[in-house]
């Protein structure tokens, strides 16, 4: 199973938000090019970096950093933010991201599948959730449609690979939903990367078994950077 390291930036500095709240954010440092290349040097095969400005916004805020670190790092990127254009998915691709994430555009089914057949499995279609209600506009507003009826339109979209961050989990250190990821994997055919409350190796090991199920990977923020949780711990748990 692959452990994604987050890398999430607001305002040029590294932070891991609260259940995507953007007053509860926890600064780790203002350099996020350092931060890629810290984990790096301690392990990662894969960095997740998210531009959380243009998530809100959405139009990109902290693209310079976001092309350094594609620049500077040499393990594969998955970078999102507020891209919700087909030349914004292209624009980052032909920067080096080995995959690109869309979140609010995953709801336009019409957007979704031109997406889809031009860029394959290297489009992630994220699906974002609080309480069975899937959240856009970088988690600030709901759409009123369920988690079960976006992965229905995700899935007859032909999308190749789907994220799902329960956001009451995100940064709290409380463990992963388990149950709630059982039924995404159970709703879809794609490879599934969760997201969301990782605390620790024993959290890791129990998303693993998921993996017969399509469970693909796992990203790991507020567990590394506060020293809840190694790297080297979190490679080992996912075998």
């Amino acid at each position: 199973m692959q452990i994604l390291v987050a890398v999430d930036i607001v305002e040029d500095q590294v932070v891991r938000l609260r259940q995507g709240e953007l007053k509860e954010r926890t600064v780790y440092g203002d350099n996020p090019v350092e931060a890629a290349l810290r984990w790096e040097r301690e392990g990662a095969e894969w960095l997740h970096v998210v531009d959380l400005d243009g998530a809100t916004k959405g139009a990109q805020a902290n693209s310079r950093a976001v092309e350094q670190i594609l620049a500077q790092t040499n393990i594969p990127v998955q970078v999102g933010g507020g891209i919700r254009t087909i030349e914004a998915i292209g624009h980052w691709l032909d920067a080096g991201a080995a995959r690109v994430v869309i979140g609010t555009k995953s709801l336009d089914k019409e957007f979704l599948t031109e997406a889809v057949a031009k860029f394959g499995d290297r489009l992630v279609a994220a699906v974002d959730a609080r309480r069975g209600r899937v959240r856009i506009e970088g988690w600030q507003e709901s759409s009123g449609i369920t988690t079960v009826d976006t992965l229905k339109s995700i899935s007859e979209s032909g999308a190749g690979r789907i994220m799902f961050t329960d956001i009451e989990r995100d940064g709290t250190l409380l463990g992963p939903n388990i149950d709630a990821i059982e039924e995404v994997l159970d709703a879809v055919g794609a490879p599934l990367i969760a997201s969301g409350g990782v605390s620790s190796d024993h959290d890791i090991r129990s998303l693993a078994r998921l993996q017969s199920k399509g469970l693909e990977g796992v990203i790991v923020g507020k567990a590394l950077y506060s020293g809840a949780l190694t790297l080297e711990e979190a490679k080992l748990a996912a075998g």
